[in-house]
């Protein structure tokens, strides 16, 4: 089964349209001055102030993070940064950005944002962006993966709690509402004795380091929700079937930090005898199919099928007869996405989640589902590979070194 992909049509409302007309009025071309401005009369006045910041072309905008605060009554969207102007215009009339500016830094000093969006895929800008944004006494939404390096996300965590400033992650799937709902189930016992997890990455053209690092993020997380935070790493990444060294380093197709290996294995441990594995090799893509994650109970297991929209399915255990074990996969009737409209299954929702999450963190001041922190230990879970693998040695969670191990 393949992956689909989610796109999502914005239709032309007056503010839009307003801000696509703006764009033939055009603006004083000046690097880092106000570009384009569509402000209309007559405003209403909004609790937050939000802004988006991308870079067309490094990265562009990841996972819908440009239009994150698209009609949301409690939001206006003062104004989009973007140094390209094609990718700019574009990106801003999209979310219907009041104003236009090529440096997200005058940006942040001009309008001086309540939220702000930290978009580009490419993980190059993040902690500039982030500290920037944070000095100017923004909260953060993000796209993951959060940082390059762990040292650099533990500045950006520090530096929001000294300022009471919430940082989130676009980490969908953990509040997916299937995966809540087996979340509770797995703790009322569905699975017995949650015993074994196993996670697979994509496998694709990417596999190896870019998959664990692109895609894996996602499944140490929820690895972390299911089973609370990992005592040790052991690994073997190879690259073209040896093990892998320093020089192996790699920047991959989006600049998210170096990479290495081809292939992955990779154990976990966890408290209450917990296992985990999770797998990246190109050669078992077929075999495996969808990526996700698999919850062996002493009872019977539980397989999530990765997405926006996680797909749940829990395994009817058969008996042994002449030809096999008889054990099927059925989808889990609890599942709310086996009967959500398209519209429920998008990215547009995913995201909404997420923001709402956030918006309630911040008027509640506690950490969103979501946060910095969980973002920066399933990074965290990724250099602990990296550092198993180099050394041939089950190395302690938390790291201690929290430079990158290939660098």
């Amino acid at each position: 089964m393949k992956t689909k992909a989610f796109s999502q049509t914005f239709p032309l409302t007056r503010r839009k349209f307003l801000c696509a007309s703006s764009l033939v009025l055009g603006g004083v071309s000046m690097s880092g001055s106000l570009l384009v401005s569509a402000e209309p009369q007559n405003q209403s006045t909004r609790k937050f102030r939000a802004a988006v910041i991308g870079h067309t072309g490094r990265g562009d905008y990841g996972h819908g993070l440009d239009v994150i605060f698209n009609e949301h009554d409690n939001i206006q969207i003062v104004a989009l940064a973007d140094p390209n102007g094609a990718g700019r215009a574009n990106a801003a009339q999209k979310c219907s950005a009041l104003r236009q500016y090529d440096d997200y830094r005058i940006l942040l000093e001009k309008e001086k944002p309540n939220l702000v969006s930290i978009a580009p895929r490419w993980t190059d800008q993040h902690h500039a962006m982030a500290m920037a944004a944070l000095q100017a006494g923004a909260h953060i939404f993000m796209e993951k993966p959060i940082m390059p390096t762990l040292v650099e996300a533990d500045e950006a965590l520090a530096t929001a709690d000294r300022a009471g400033l919430k940082i989130t992650v676009a980490h969908q799937m953990r509040l997916a509402p299937g995966i809540a709902l087996l979340k509770n189930a797995v703790e009322e016992g569905l699975l017995g004795d949650l015993l074994l997890m196993r996670a697979w990455g994509k496998q694709d053209s990417r596999a190896g380091g870019e998959d664990m690092l692109v895609l894996g993020t996602h499944l140490f997380d929820l690895m972390r929700l299911f089973a609370g935070d990992p005592l040790w790493c052991a690994a073997r990444v190879t690259q073209n079937g040896r093990d892998i060294t320093r020089m192996d380093a790699r920047v991959p197709t989006e600049n998210i930090g170096p990479v290495a290996g081809d292939e992955i294995e990779a154990q976990f441990a966890f408290a209450r005898g917990v296992n985990a594995t999770f797998t990246s090799r190109g050669k078992l893509r077929e075999r495996i199919g969808h990526w996700g994650i698999e919850l062996v109970g002493t009872k019977t297991s539980a397989r999530i099928l990765a997405d926006i929209s996680p797909a749940v399915y829990v395994q009817k255990t058969g008996s042994w007869e002449a030809n096999g074990r008889n054990d099927q996969w059925q989808r889990w009737e609890k599942d709310p996405g086996a009967m959500a409209t398209a519209g429920e299954r998008s990215l547009v929702a995913a995201n909404r989640g997420l923001l709402d999450d956030w918006l309630e963190a911040i008027e509640k001041n506690r950490e969103p589902a979501c946060g910095g922190r969980n973002a920066t230990k399933a990074l965290e879970m990724v250099m602990a590979v990296y550092h198993a693998a180099l050394s041939g040695a089950r190395v302690g969670l938390p790291l201690v070194e929290r430079k990158h191990p290939l660098a």
